[in-house]
């Protein structure tokens, strides 16, 4: 088996889609920078790649998506500004975001799928294990599911990812992996499928997007050819990497939610609210209120 060493492991955030399932929100801003609290998406994302003691970030984007890179840059006006009126705590803020780690950016041309995203990474990647973290996707838990993953990669040195457990009514949405259980959530994948109709799927274990590649998985990614929807799948390449070694998945302690819809952004948002010692009683109270006859009845709203 081979030796990897993952110090200097770099981490790839795919963040070039559309975001259709948030339009028209999503039409000039990119998804990825949809406010959760006051931090947007794939803030989350970037620290906890940075948790996980990653350095080197490439985030892959697309036109329309230059809001991402100004949110990491330095902001020395906005700093000074802040300065002068004694807002320390939003000059904290700030600079919090441009010490994260190395980031680094590179364009997805045309939207030709996920495994076409990572696929732009190769020349960051090169010979070396990388972790892939999907741009709309929030894992809250006590420890990052990316560090959970680089915890069984360091065990058994080859590939791994998070798979959940989703209402068997959802399986055709996700990629489904047929395993064998080795105990502690940790399982051998059998086969991978991406979104096989509901009476196909082996399982109703779900990959979700956190990933932990060796560098085999590039060169099978550049020979993968459109699959689903005439893209480029990573499900594909994962699938074809099962043939040349084991590959492993977890299921990951933590609460993940897919902020690439509204319902997912609106859970993601409560539930980071209710957890919040400072915000959790006002938002109490507004349930609260939202929830009494008064407030529904109409005109109840308005203020005189």
């Amino acid at each position: 088996m081979t030796a990897f060493h993952t110090k200097h492991m770099r981490a790839v955030i795919p963040a070039a889609g559309f975001g259709t399932r948030l339009l028209p929100a999503t039409k000039s801003m990119p998804k990825e920078m949809l406010p959760v609290l006051a931090k947007p998406v794939i803030q989350y994302v970037v620290e906890e790649a940075a948790a996980a003691g990653i350095e080197d970030i490439l985030i892959v984007t697309g036109r329309n998506k230059r809001a991402i890179e100004d949110h990491f840059d330095e902001a020395p006006e906005l700093e000074a500004f802040l300065a002068a009126k004694g807002q320390t705590s939003s000059v904290d803020a700030l600079r919090s975001t441009t010490r994260l780690g190395r980031l680094f950016y590179v364009r997805q041309s045309q939207p030709k799928g996920l495994g076409h995203a990572v696929l732009q990474a190769a020349p960051i990647t090169g010979d070396q294990p990388f972790a892939v973290l999907l741009g709309d996707d929030i894992i809250v838990g006590a420890k990052p599911a990316t560090q959970q993953l680089l915890d069984v990669f360091r065990r058994k040195g080859r590939s791994v990812f998070c798979v959940q457990r989703v209402p068997e009514a959802d399986v055709s949405k996700y990629g489904i992996v047929e395993t064998e259980p080795l105990g502690d959530g940790l399982h051998r994948v059998v086969d991978i499928v991406e979104k096989p109709p509901r009476h196909e799927a082996k399982s109703n274990l779900a990959t979700i997007g956190r990933y932990v590649f060796t560098p085999t998985l590039m060169p099978l990614l550049a020979d993968t050819k459109p699959g689903l929807n005439g893209e480029i799948q990573l499900t594909d390449a994962m699938r074809e990497l099962l043939r040349h070694e084991d590959v492993y998945c977890l299921e990951f302690e933590g609460v993940r939610h897919d902020v690439g819809n509204l319902e997912g952004w609106l859970e993601a948002t409560l539930s980071l609210a209710a957890a919040d010692a400072t915000l959790a009683p006002r938002l109490q109270a507004i349930l609260k209120a939202i929830g009494s006859p008064q407030v529904l009845a109409p005109g109840a709203g308005r203020r005189e």
